[in-house]
């Protein structure tokens, strides 16, 4: 272990163990009465609720189905809250309370009586909430959901439960005030700061608290917002996760007659072209440094409020990513450096990886990340192997802290060591753009430095590369762990065949556009991939694999081009030509 890696992974540990003693310290009687509320008699403001609610599921949970993260429970007449939970996943959409809305979005007797009867359950033993239940970003959804989701649970009530719903509601606030103290970087630390804002805006008597709520809403946003837009944890999902509640908490400040805080209105200008830079032409987003499958119903009740027009920027310097248009092809690639270590434990290895699409058909992508049963994957997932770019003796590009009890104590597997240099050039040049990556994530483990040279033809119908492993500076090669693979993994939902020359692969798309995958100077393989983040779970799909030795071949060049022909036309022709035509 390098004397580098040592020291990221002490400062994480004194970093974990800083935010436990100030938890510990503010235990006291005296520090807990400042965590209350303040005294509130009433809520005076429910915050809207912009995700998508299905009546259909009301009937369900009155029938004591819970179907939450692709598992379901059925009560037989006991508590929900009494059973054992099928997995983490469904354990903390019980208790974020979310499903509320969809007995809201039935809006019968029956569903609000069904409502008040399963937060009563909730209130009359709310120790039965597990470790899951207490999580600081499953306690911020649960105080959101309750906020919002009021005037369900609270019509036709009388002023008995009217009162124990707002005890119950100031002690889960006190809660997350004081797991404030010691909640995880990144977004869970910003979500609980947005509930804790909600909080202070829809309860009564709360002036003081306000302040202080949008104070602390101010600098988590200008410390965690990019100046670019995108978040520091580098997922593109994060982006999701905080506009969804960020649209209503603008919303909820009007109603309040009070001004958004200028941190607030610039964060979401800022955030929403980010959200566009990532879309695909499918409508979805690329798959980088966590990101799961798209949640379609969310995305596009967020680009309904996109005040923005035209194309994406090009270039995102600070949160480390490049946009490439031409004509129909869109190319996205992963230019930055790892997040900072306190927000990786969802970073990926995936430095200079890319994805590819053609119109509204995804070619190129990375392996993702499942929405739900993520601990399964996650080690796989996060590997470079699972990414479109190139791989060093089968060794990811960053390193994650990999022993159990390191991983409980820094609450995950943050990033160690990787890349401390990426170096991008961005250019127009005559028929394209010209993206010209390297990043130094093996020089230390194997001396050498990955180059990615990406040209895109301004109609969009070529994209050549060339991946260069090059000696380091006062590096050498290492006997024995000179080989190498460029992946390329393909989207599912393209059929991929090896040309007989085996220097090349035709792709299918789903519209029947072919494109052709050339590389004539080095054999290339179809392997089996698995594709993550699909709706619908783990999916099976194949990925173009390229192996080589970079001390005997250092340079791989390749190219993807697009055929107007059909696929047995496209073949002809192909073997008809065996010069490669690479601008490069």
């Amino acid at each position: 272990m390098s004397s580098a890696h040592r020291r990221r992974i002490s400062s994480l540990i004194v970093g974990r163990f800083a935010r436990n003693m100030v938890a510990r310290a503010s235990g006291g009687s005296a520090a807990l009465t400042r965590l209350w509320p303040g005294r509130t008699d009433r809520l005076i403001i429910a915050p809207h609720d912009l995700r998508t609610a299905d009546a259909t599921r009301a009937a369900e949970i009155y029938a004591g189905r819970f179907v939450f993260a692709g598992k379901i429970v059925t009560c037989h007449g006991r508590s929900i809250f009494d059973l054992e939970p099928p997995s983490d996943d469904w354990e903390a959409a019980l208790f974020g309370f979310g499903w509320l809305r969809h007995l809201r979005a039935a809006d019968t007797a029956i569903t609000r009586a069904n409502a008040r009867s399963l937060v009563d359950d909730w209130l009359g033993n709310m120790a039965r909430n597990r470790t899951v239940g207490r999580r600081p970003d499953v306690m911020a959804r649960r105080v959101i959901s309750l906020l919002s989701q009021a005037p369900l649970v609270l019509s036709d009530t009388d002023g008995k439960f009217y009162r124990r719903y707002l005890r119950g509601l100031t002690r889960e606030i006190r809660a997350l005030r004081l797991a404030l103290l010691d909640v995880p970087d990144g977004v869970a630390r910003l979500q609980v700061t947005i509930a804790l804002c909600y909080a202070a805006l829809c309860l009564a008597n709360q002036a003081r608290n306000i302040r202080g709520a949008t104070k602390r809403l101010s600098d988590e946003l200008q410390r965690q917002i990019l100046p670019d837009g995108g978040h520091f944890s580098r997922n593109p999902g994060a982006l999701i996760d905080l506009l969804i509640d960020l649209l209503p908490l603008r919303q909820t400040f009007a109603a309040r007659n009070i001004a958004p805080p200028p941190a607030l209105l610039n964060a979401i200008d800022r955030m929403m072209p980010m959200l566009r830079f990532f879309r695909h032409g499918d409508g979805n987003i690329a798959l980088f440094n966590g990101m799961s499958g798209t949640p379609s119903d969310l995305l596009a009740t967020l680009l309904a409020y996109d005040d923005s027009h035209g194309i994406p920027m090009p270039s995102m310097p600070h949160s480390g990513y490049q946009r490439i248009d031409a004509g129909s092809t869109l190319v996205i690639i992963d230019a930055g450096l790892p997040p900072p270590p306190n927000v990786s434990q969802d970073g990926h290895a995936g430095c200079l990886s890319f994805e590819m699409s053609s119109g509204q058909c995804r070619i190129v992508t990375n392996c993702g990340m499942p929405s739900t049963n993520r601990e399964s994957w996650r080690g796989f997932a996060r590997s470079t192997a699972a990414h479109s770019t190139v791989t060093c003796h089968d060794t990811s590009s960053c390193q994650f802290v990999e022993r159990s009890a390191m991983k409980r104590l820094l609450q995950g597997a943050p990033i160690v060591s990787g890349p401390t240099l990426v170096d991008n050039r961005r250019e127009a040049v005559a028929g394209g753009v010209l993206l010209t990556a390297s990043h130094d994530g093996y020089r230390d483990k194997f001396g050498v430095i990955h180059q990615r040279v990406v040209m895109v033809k301004h109609d969009g119908s070529r994209v050549d590369g060339e991946d260069t492993l090059s000696p380091a500076q006062g590096g050498r090669h290492r006997a024995g762990q000179a080989d190498y693979a460029v992946r390329f993994h393909l989207h599912p939902s393209i059929k991929a065949s090896r040309l007989g020359d085996a220097h090349g692969v035709m792709l299918v798309l789903p519209n029947r556009e072919v494109w052709t995958f050339e590389a004539l100077d080095d054999k290339v393989d179809l392997e089996d991939s698995v594709f993550l983040a699909g709706n619908d779970g783990p999916r099976r799909t194949t990925q173009i694999v390229i192996r080589q030795n970079s001390i005997e071949a250092p340079s791989i060049r390749w190219s993807f081009i697009r055929s107007n022909t059909s696929p047995q036309q496209t073949s002809a022709r192909r073997a008809a030509r065996r010069e490669p035509e690479l601008p490069l």
